[in-house]
């Protein structure tokens, strides 16, 4: 029998505060917050909306809609952070500029980011992008976890060595401080693994860990 994970609660109480364009118009750089960062239509706002039982982040069949900064409140110490999604290629040059100037601002400046989660398409895994938020967080010694969405569009044994594979390559590159599951938002897949790592990151005490790489 699992223990309740007391992020649920607050993940079910989960709030929109604001979108930022820029850094300097973020909420106060206090308390702990989690981003969620993904190339776009990798799933990440289904991800979110998930992991909240929520639709507080905007999904849309057209990828790279997300072009704020997007911030949810949990508490008066705890947030999430929506990031803008990157790489897609309808999205105008000058747009894709300044996304990735001011995504790279609020990464490499905000005291209050504890991890990041990686959405990744499995079935489109280590994009170029996926690669620099990897490096980046191995250099800033920044708690990365991947979810690999959309597991559902493989059967089970293919999401299995697909994770399997990923995850070698993951250890072979970055060694082993990146965590990775599968996840599948259609069929709420993964859900208390990631739960449980939001948890933690968040400093909510949990009685049970709940095992984040199977």
């Amino acid at each position: 029998m699992s223990t309740k994970n007391p992020i649920v609660g607050l993940c079910q109480q989960a709030t929109f505060t604001i979108s930022a364009a820029k850094v300097d118009q973020c909420p106060a750089d206090e308390g702990r917050e989690v981003a969620f960062a993904g190339r776009s239509n990798a799933g990440k706002s289904s991800a979110i909306n998930t992991l909240t039982h929520a639709n507080l982040a905007r999904t849309s069949k057209t990828p790279g809609r997300t072009q704020l900064l997007n911030f949810f409140r949990l508490d008066d110490a705890r947030r999430l952070v929506d990031l803008p999604g990157y790489g897609y290629a309808k999205v105008p040059i000058p747009l894709k500029q300044h996304w990735q100037r001011h995504l790279e601002a609020y990464l490499g400046s905000r005291e209050s980011l504890v991890g990041v989660f990686l959405m990744m398409d499995i079935r489109h895994p280590l994009t170029d992008f996926d690669r620099m938020m990897l490096d980046w967080s191995i250099a800033a010694d920044m708690p990365l976890h991947i979810l690999l969405t959309k597991a559902d569009k493989l059967a089970h044994g293919a999401a299995k060595n697909a994770l399997l594979q990923i995850r070698r390559t993951l250890q072979a590159e970055w060694g082993d401080d990146v965590s990775i599951q599968l996840f599948s938002a259609p069929k709420r897949q993964g859900i208390e693994e990631a739960h449980a790592v939001l948890a933690r990151w968040l400093d909510l005490a949990i009685d049970e860990a709940v095992d984040p790489s199977v």
